[in-house]
């Protein structure tokens, strides 16, 4: 296989019960709807790039695997699963593992005396000549992300031999800077972003795929494009008022198809209702940033 076509969602948000987003949105129609919109398109991985659940509840993971791991089963599709900010160690582990399975999977040593439970959730393995890693950004109870050294001693270290065919990596906090406040004061810092392009710079890397930002952007660095896909659960304004955020009632998905020449990205994201999830002023803004960004 020297094509890889994938299917990229993201922020899928998902409930462990029937609580809406925002009292808004049904997260699990959303997904099940992006699912629908590529039923008749074939596809070798499905990558869920973090914010998978909302509550960090073991049944909102299980709902996930029972929507996702049917749809790519009937495919022939594996699938991948990293950790965001929303989502919890612990619920995720249970259900989810290391993110991914197979063979040859590796994953993170836990931190010496740290709880291995609550340490972070990365891996690698290569199926077919590509080799796929899930890293983990997510820091508990914060919105904003870090990408450490030991995370970047394990992905340098696994990228010392090239795959066959190239490296995906995955990650929930994009490596590239965001459109508005918010997500600028949630999003990965400098220092993260250094040190994940001074491991990847030069290797094998194809592609970083990461979410978080709830719209689509595409951006290339050292010659490695960074995918953000759109939200499944909400389309978040990209060309509002930077002090400001608002969302409307949209789901979105990415398709990713990777082969020796090139990286095609063709970004989905189509209105559910339309209708406006949430608005938030500046002031509400600077809360959130006070109460879930960097110290």
């Amino acid at each position: 296989m020297t094509t890889l076509r994938v299917l990229h969602l993201s922020d899928t948000h998902l409930y462990g019960d029937d609580s809406r987003h925002y009292g808004v949105v049904d997260t699990a129609e959303h997904l099940a709807r992006v699912l629908d919109r590529f039923a008749d398109e074939p596809f070798e991985l499905v990558i869920c790039s973090g914010d998978l659940s909302e509550d960090g509840s073991v049944a909102s993971y299980e709902r996930l695997l029972s929507l996702v791991e049917p749809w790519a089963r009937e495919r022939g599709a594996r699938t991948l699963y990293a950790m965001g900010n929303h989502d919890q160690r612990a619920g995720f582990r249970e259900v989810l593992g290391a993110g991914q399975s197979g063979e040859d999977l590796r994953v993170l040593a836990a931190d010496p005396g740290a709880d291995p439970a609550a340490s972070p959730i990365a891996s690698t393995i290569t199926v077919a000549g590509w080799r796929t890693i899930v890293l983990d950004t997510s820091v508990p109870g914060a919105g904003y992300g870090e990408f450490g050294a030991a995370q970047a001693a394990f992905l340098a270290e696994a990228l010392t031999v090239p795959a066959a065919h190239g490296t995906v990596v995955v990650m929930h906090h994009p490596p590239v800077a965001a459109q508005t406040e918010l997500l600028q004061a949630l999003a990965l810092d400098d220092d993260s972003a250094a040190r994940l392009w001074d491991a990847i710079s030069g290797t094998d890397v194809r592609a970083v795929l990461a979410g978080h930002y709830h719209h689509a952007l595409v951006e290339t660095v050292h010659g490695i494009p960074v995918v953000v896909t759109p939200g499944v659960t909400n389309l978040a304004e990209a060309f509002g008022p930077r002090d400001e955020e608002s969302a409307r009632d949209w789901a979105g998905a990415t398709v990713v198809e990777l082969n020796a020449s090139r990286v095609r990205i063709l970004p989905v994201s189509e209105p559910v209702t339309g209708g406006e999830v949430f608005t938030l002023t500046a002031d509400q803004v600077q809360q959130i940033i006070a109460a879930a960004g960097r110290p």
